[in-house]
């Protein structure tokens, strides 16, 4: 594939993996270290440019990503293996680039996404994890599943979100549509909620996530949950689940 676009530079597309733990989130941040920071510091040593990356969107501090997509446009000539293992040898320990490939002239990370899928993960037993207790959010009160797969069908398809998301959003447009979710219960007593979507709100996720384990703990109906939906209340989804259990699994174009 020819990415080159009309000013002669190679549009480069990559695949990201990162654990969050230590960063104020993907985009540049005055008072903290941003993933995209670190990213775009990686790749002007190698080209000895300065780069831009552009993200598919942002994830907060603490949330983490098993395939968060990015691009940038570049001078180099470096071939894609060698840029790819340049990049990888001087990101941290938490951050790796998976894939790294040409792209289309045209292709941009955010503006090109056709949907997302993210996961969450709950840990749904009587003792405190260790393993996972930085990718997950611990409840020990026993959680009901079926109550709270009810309540995950209230979200499929398109609503207005406006209930669901920080009020510091950037999107004037709250209206999104959830294309697929599932709710599993593994034998570890590991709860994995997927939810695949044409975009997210911020705390859009985690905010649903919040209102599950509300349900599964029996403490509103999916009936409550239906109105607090139709209501385009922020303040009526009080609970936001915490970042650690959240992870960008997969992006679409």
């Amino acid at each position: 594939m020819n990415s080159h676009g009309k000013d002669g530079r190679r549009n480069i597309r990559l695949t990201v993996e990162y654990d969050g733990t230590a960063y104020c989130g993907w985009q540049w941040q005055k008072n903290g270290l941003s993933i995209q920071q670190v990213i775009e510091e990686a790749i002007g040593r190698i080209t000895g440019e300065t780069i831009r990356v552009h993200g598919s969107g942002r994830t907060d501090s603490g949330v983490h990503a098993l395939g968060q997509v990015a691009n940038f446009h570049t001078d180099s000539t470096l071939p894609k293996r060698s840029l790819l293992l340049g990049i990888n040898s001087l990101l941290p320990a938490d951050i790796a680039v998976r894939e790294l490939e040409e792209a289309a002239p045209g292709f941009h990370a955010r503006f090109s996404v056709k949907s997302k899928v993210y996961l969450y993960h709950i840990c749904n037993r009587s003792v405190r994890p260790v393993r996972e207790r930085r990718y997950s959010w611990f409840i020990w009160e026993p959680l009901c599943v079926e109550k709270m797969r009810e309540v995950l069908e209230v979200f499929q398809g398109s609503h207005d979100f406006t209930s669901f998301c920080s009020t510091h959003t950037d999107s004037a447009d709250h209206v999104r549509t959830i294309l697929a979710a599932t709710l599993e219960k593994d034998a570890e007593e590991m709860i994995t909620i997927s939810i695949e979507a044409d975009g997210f709100l911020r705390y859009m996720v985690r905010t649903i996530v919040g209102l599950l384990a509300y349900a599964g703990l029996g403490k509103c109906t999916k009936e409550e949950v239906i109105g607090i939906l139709e209501s385009r209340d922020r303040r009526k989804a009080k609970l936001t689940a915490p970042p650690q259990g959240l992870f960008l699994e997969q992006v679409n174009y």
